[in-house]
């Protein structure tokens, strides 16, 4: 579709609908989810394990073709352990999966297909003995992480960090770098003198905001009808 052809109306009533779902079927498996989770297609998103704990604001989104997959495991070494903080955003396809702990603190954003893992999962000579050579992993406030990278065990990533697509982090990466390859290094330095503007400033005003969303929903479908997006669905036209 080149365009959304719901009438306005529909996509509020589908947002009413995609609210009770995260919190009848979302909310239920975080030990803890903050204040106005924006959660896109949450059936496409699952939650496997306990001691997850998410922050205020977050937006996560699912796809049909790319599942985003939040697990902890247990073993003898005890339960692992997620906290993500606030206004952060995980895209399609990311995977986070922690058998000690992954700590990712406020403002971060990972975009699709990034996989953090806290474990070899198994040794190299003893391969029969899952949990082998585990670290806990943190992300600092801040951290942005592009298309497809992958941070393993022990890694902390310092605050304003950004990883490039791609890129394999095998070690600590300091605070306002930018690191890339395989394995990543550093390729340039962030200016912490410069003003940053971070994902917590669209909520400065939480109800300013939504209302703001909801008003460019009414400008945008405003034309639409139910019976042209009924028509939309079977018989698609190059004006959709």
């Amino acid at each position: 579709m080149r365009k959304d052809p719901k009438p306005y109306w529909l996509k509020r009533w589908l947002n009413h609908i995609n609210r009770w779902y995260v919190n009848r079927f979302v909310r239920p498996h975080c030990d803890y989810l903050g204040r106005d989770p924006l959660i896109m297609h949450p059936r496409h998103i699952e939650i496997h394990g306990a001691n997850i704990h998410i922050g205020d604001f977050i937006h996560m989104i699912g796809a049909s073709d790319r599942k985003l997959r939040l697990t902890t495991w247990g073993g003898k070494q005890g339960q692992g352990t997620i906290n993500i903080g606030h206004y952060c955003l995980l895209s399609p396809g990311c995977q986070i999966t922690a058998h000690q702990k992954i700590e990712i603190g406020d403002n971060c954003m990972l975009a699709a297909d990034v996989y953090i893992a806290d474990s070899d999962w198994h040794g190299i000579y003893n391969r029969l003995r899952p949990f082998r050579c585990t670290a806990t992993i943190t992300l600092h406030n801040n951290v942005w992480v592009g298309h497809g990278a992958k941070i393993l065990k022990g890694v902390t990533i310092g605050e304003n960090a950004i990883i490039a697509a791609g890129a394999i982090v095998t070690k600590d990466v300091k605070a306002n770098t930018i690191v890339a390859g395989n394995p990543a290094r550093v390729i340039k330095s962030i200016n912490p003198n410069r003003k940053m503007l971070k994902r917590e400033l669209l909520f400065q005003d939480p109800e300013h905001y939504l209302n703001n969303m909801d008003l460019l929903d009414q400008y945008l479908l405003s034309e639409n009808t139910f019976l042209n997006w009924c028509r939309s669905q079977i018989a698609p036209s190059t004006n959709d």
